[in-house]
């Protein structure tokens, strides 16, 4: 490969990417139409000066553990790149006063059950843990093209066997209520693991979603979760200030305008008024921007394929500058990086049902992160940010399960949702309100305003239904993050392996060229 890369967007799969390629000498453009880089993964004084938000993406582990830092940590430790381990990674906070939670000390988490039999469960489920994870973990580390793919496969074969290697298709397979139901009796502890779930558009019924409920739970037992010291933009910072140290350039507020092709082979993009001459671009966009800004491909399923992709329903945002600690009812949730508000497990499908139907979700399933508990740097002495998921909500409203919202435009339903959020969260913490100093919602329609990519407030650009998973992310045929036009390549997290901060598109990506 010869002359300038052009990649397009600055989300974390772009920025590994060109880190990861400036880094092999090659010459690297990124050009991002936002302000500043990032993506997703940006932090920001969102209420009060002094509060430090995680605009989206939060917990860093799978960016800690991924490919990309086993290779290239030493140097991203150099450019500033801090972690802050965390060992309470999170807990499920249900009726007020009661909560399960999940800590790297496994007697504490135990003593949140309420079963016997679930502890014992559990106990065996961390003894299998290091032989399931190497067939799971394996194949969301493993490009999906032909040689690597063949290579886990049949590795994964002479370790487990026909009769292993089917169980681990099967479990890919099932739903989280079907393999927490399985596995578990005690509805508190289903409950708080059926919530990981809905992380990643895996409703408790969905076919395929028991991995992350699981992977998180085994995950945050053995070692817990890692956030930035700093805040989330430490990741950001660091591959940016790596990329320019190899010779990459960044271009800030400049918009790509158009994919340049000919003869099946890409030349070049329009940005910022000019043709930028390539002939290798990554492209970092949602499948629909894609087709929109490089037109017929020559391949009329891919084509097809991009305009018909799917994504998950909307993402609302609540960033709360704090008075003090959150006052939780069950005193213990305030040692919890995350703390899930959901009653049981038919109460998060409910919400996904009634989220898909274009309804506001009468008691959404809330991701309350309390990052400033272990990075005091977050806030100012005494005081916490607190950053809220309200999971899951519609792009374009229909009605309100609940029946107390009558508008349907979110810049006018935007202060009931917050009400309704906060009421949620004053349940569990009586006084909340009067601790809170600025709070800053944001809607999915400011998310996808902000970046393009999170389509209808998407933070996850795309659904990760088994149908478009795996082979199928995000168009089949295409899963390696090719294209029909020779040189034109997809990064991000519509790409496999999909969402989270784990780069993987990015880095696969940068390995097949160089």
């Amino acid at each position: 490969m010869g002359g300038q890369v052009v990649i397009i967007g600055s989300g974390i799969n772009g920025l590994v990417a060109g880190a990861e390629l400036a880094a092999g000498g090659k010459s690297v453009l990124i050009l991002e139409r936002g302000p500043t880089p990032g993506g997703a993964v940006r932090t920001e004084e969102l209420t009060l000066p002094g509060y430090r938000h995680d605009v989206a993406a939060m917990n860093l582990s799978m960016f800690a553990g991924s490919a990309f830092m086993a290779a290239h940590g030493e140097e991203m430790g150099k450019h500033g790149f801090e972690l802050v381990p965390i060992q309470r990674p999170f807990a499920q906070a249900l009726t007020p006063g009661d909560y399960v939670g999940i800590s790297t000390d496994v007697e504490e988490t135990l003593a949140t059950f309420a079963s016997d039999a679930d502890k014992a469960a559990w106990r065996q489920l961390m003894a299998d843990f290091p032989e399931r994870v190497a067939g799971v973990g394996g194949l969301l580390g493993t490009p999906m093209r032909r040689g690597p793919l063949a290579k886990f496969l049949w590795s994964t074969w002479r370790r487990l066997g026909t009769a292993g290697t089917l169980e681990l298709a099967q479990f890919l397979m099932t739903s989280p209520r079907d393999w927490l139901t399985g596995t578990f009796e005690d509805e508190r502890l289903i409950a708080a693991l059926s919530s990981w779930g809905m992380h990643l558009d895996f409703a408790p019924d969905v076919a395929g979603g028991a991995i992350f409920p699981y992977l998180e739970a085994m995950a945050g037992q053995a070692m817990g979760m890692v956030i930035g010291k700093g805040g989330a933009d430490t990741v950001t910072n660091a591959l940016v200030a790596m990329i320019e140290v190899h010779g990459g350039r960044i271009e800030c507020n400049t918009e790509v305008t158009a994919i340049r092709h000919a003869g099946g082979k890409v030349t070049g993009v329009e940005a910022g008024g000019r043709t930028i001459n390539s002939d290798t671009v990554l492209a970092g966009l949602a499948p629909k921007h894609l087709a929109r800004l490089m037109g017929p491909s020559g391949n009329a399923r891919f084509d097809k394929g991009l305009t018909t992709f799917r994504h998950a329903p909307g993402t609302m945002m609540l960033h709360l500058a704090v008075d003090g600690p959150v006052p939780w009812k069950a005193e213990a949730l305030g040692q919890f990086a995350y703390v899930h508000i959901g009653s049981s497990i038919d109460t998060a499908a409910q919400t996904y049902a009634q989220a898909k139907a274009g309804l506001l979700p009468a008691t959404p399933v809330l991701v309350v992160g309390q990052p400033s508990v272990f990075d005091p740097s977050r806030a100012p002495e005494g005081k916490q940010t607190l950053w809220v998921q309200v999971r899951v909500v519609p792009a374009e409203i229909r009605g309100d399960a609940a029946g107390q919202i009558d508008a349907t435009d979110w810049d006018a339903v935007k202060p009931a949702m917050t009400e309704r959020v906060l009421d949620l969260i004053e349940a569990q913490a009586p006084g909340i309100r009067d601790r809170i100093l600025g709070q800053h919602a944001v809607s999915p329609l400011d998310l996808e305003a902000e970046n393009p990519n999170l389509v209808g407030g998407d933070q996850l650009c795309g659904s990760h239904h088994m149908s478009q998973n795996f082979l199928f992310r995000p168009v089949r045929g295409f899963a390696d993050g090719t294209t029909p036009v020779k040189g034109l390549h997809m990064i991000g997290a519509a790409c496999w392996p999909g969402a989270g901060t784990g780069a993987g598109s990015g880095h696969f990506t940068a390995q097949a060229l160089s």
